[in-house]
């Protein structure tokens, strides 16, 4: 299955009741994102909170959800496990990304985003309504993917280890600690043999790049498809824009940093980091 599905496939797929849809936006700058689904949204869909289905247990933002309180969330929005899952932001393609990653973490198979996001269907001239529908709660059966995610002690022993790569899809000034983090209490710069890849650069009218041009991108930074990929951004969630495109390609070993620069770029830690541009 390709990751992304097009506005009008997905419609024909909502007029069949053969899919489940979700508003997974969320903004860097706080802006509401559920007041802003209230007022027009795909019509069915439902909210998936970044926030609020996250880890609370710890101070880093948005960390990912227990399998248990993913399951309950989802749950209630209807959804099981076998279900066909389609994830839309409001701004083409940002935190759907980490929507869809967080479904695949819990083993679910059948996900896909909307290739443009909110933008594209509106722009299809497709419907949208501010009816908020209440589902029917469902069962959900999480299958924890461990493969799919890494914390900060084991990313630190794998640093610089054969067979492993590091990309970064913050900006590359702040890669390069050339601009300072939108977050307080953080260090400035890059871990140690981490590859810059601003997120942006997969990303072409709100929807991942052409499958070709993804692959010359990754080729571009030496990204070998025997390698283990670990992705990190400010805090997890554009990272997983990064995870996005090497499944479209078919590179399926792939952990996710979740900590990310959050948890590695604190002022009280120890990792290392360095600034300037990467060394390949």
């Amino acid at each position: 299955m390709t990751t992304q599905i097009g506005p009008i496939d997905l419609q024909k797929l909502i007029d069949a009741g053969a899919v489940k849809v979700l508003d997974g936006s969320w903004a860097l700058d706080g802006t509401d994102m559920f007041d802003l689904y209230r007022h027009d949204h795909i019509p069915g869909a439902q909210f998936f909170d970044i926030e609020a289905i996250s880890d609370h247990a710890t101070e880093l933002p948005h960390m990912a959800p227990s399998p248990e309180q993913f399951a309950n969330a989802v749950g209630l929005m209807g959804i099981c496990e076998t279900d066909h899952v389609v994830i839309y932001d409001r701004q083409g393609l940002f935190s759907a990304a980490r929507v869809w990653w967080t479904f695949k973490l819990m083993g679910h198979e059948n996900v896909q985003v909307l290739h443009g996001g909110l933008p594209a269907w509106r722009e299809a001239g497709l419907p949208v309504t501010a009816e908020v529908e209440t589902p029917v709660p469902a069962t959900y059966r999480s299958t924890f993917r461990q493969e799919k995610i890494i914390d900060r002690g084991t990313l630190q022993k794998m640093l610089g280890t054969a067979g492993y790569c590091v990309l970064d899809a913050r900006s590359q000034a702040r890669f390069e600690g050339a601009a300072p983090e939108p977050r307080a209490g953080l260090r400035s710069g890059h871990m140690p043999g981490s590859l810059s890849l601003p997120f942006g650069n997969l990303i072409r009218d709100g929807a991942l790049k052409p499958r070709d041009e993804l692959k010359a991108i990754f080729a571009s930074l030496g990204v070998d498809e025997a390698y283990t990929v670990i992705t990190s951004c400010g805090s997890g969630v554009t990272a997983a824009i990064i995870s996005m495109a090497l499944a479209e390609v078919g590179h399926t070993a792939a952990q996710l940093y979740d900590g990310s620069w959050s948890e590695w770029g604190q002022e009280a830690l120890t990792t290392p980091v360095v600034t300037g541009p990467a060394q390949i």
